[in-house]
Formats: C-alpha cells, structure tokens, sequence
C-alpha cells in the first residue's frame, strides 16, 4: 500500500489539506517529528473538515521510528534538489513518499544517503523554489496512484 510521510511539518492547513487527500485515496499518512503546530489545532482540523476520522493517521518520533515501521516499505523522497521528475519513477504500491518541512524541506544528510532515491517536481518557472506542501503530496501521490492502478 501506497504511504505518505510528512517530515516536521510546519504550516497547520497544510497537514490538514494534506488528510482528506490522503483518506480519499485511502493511504495512511505518517506524520514524524515534532510538528510546528499541535495536532489538535483548530486550524489543522478546520483544514481537514470532517474527514479526520477516516485518515489512517500514524505518528513517529524522528525518520528511523519511520522507517522501522515500515520494513518492507521503498522510500521515496522529494526535494527541490533531485534531478530526476517525479514522472520519470517507477512507483510500486509499497513505496512512502516522503516530504520534508515546508520552509527548509528534507535534511540534506537524509538525501544524500538516499540521492537515488530522490525525485523533485519540475517547475519551468525558476523563480518558484517550491510548490505547496498540500499540492505536492497531491501531485506525487496521484501519479504513484496512476501508476500503481490504485483505482
């Protein structure tokens, strides 16, 4: 099954936007660290309106808590720095997706040690460093979906 992870979070609407998507696909979503909100904040759950109760919601203390959770799981991380499009993987349904903060994104040691398993999302337009959190997990999300014929 198909996973999304979110790295210390910062932005409560987008963690909150970032739940129904992850429900309406019906993949668990991960969040790991410590966040830059509680996850009780009203503007968290006002952000994920009502669908709270069917995200697959899963918490751990840092990456490696992440990762031992998930044994079985291909780790896929995404970063302004990859050189390789998020088209140009081949998801399996077994690979999380991971995304990093939305002001300093992933940790550069964690890319490093996983370069290839890095992917950005191109952006023609160089002035943009970045896209959304809620709209790149969207973006990722529904092409392994695609690809893995999720639905």
């Amino acid at each position: 099954m198909l996973r999304v992870a979110l790295v210390e979070p910062e932005i409560p609407p987008n963690t909150g936007n970032v739940a129904p998507l992850c429900a309406a696909a019906k993949v668990p979503l991960h969040v790991v660290g410590v966040t830059g909100f509680r996850m009780d904040d009203r503007a968290l759950r006002r952000a994920g309106l009502d669908y709270w109760s069917e995200v697959e919601l899963h918490r751990h203390r840092d990456v490696e808590a992440l990762r031992k959770s998930l044994p079985a799981a291909r780790f896929v991380y995404l970063t302004t720095k990859a050189e390789r499009a998020y088209t140009d993987w081949r998801y399996t349904a077994d690979d999380c997706l991971v995304f990093g903060r939305e002001t300093r994104g992933l940790p550069e040691e964690l890319l490093r040690e996983n370069w290839a398993n890095c992917v950005t999302i191109p952006r023609p337009n160089p002035k943009v460093r970045s896209l959304n959190l809620a709209t790149a997990v969207a973006v990722v999300l529904y092409e392994a979906l695609r690809q893995t014929r999720a639905f």
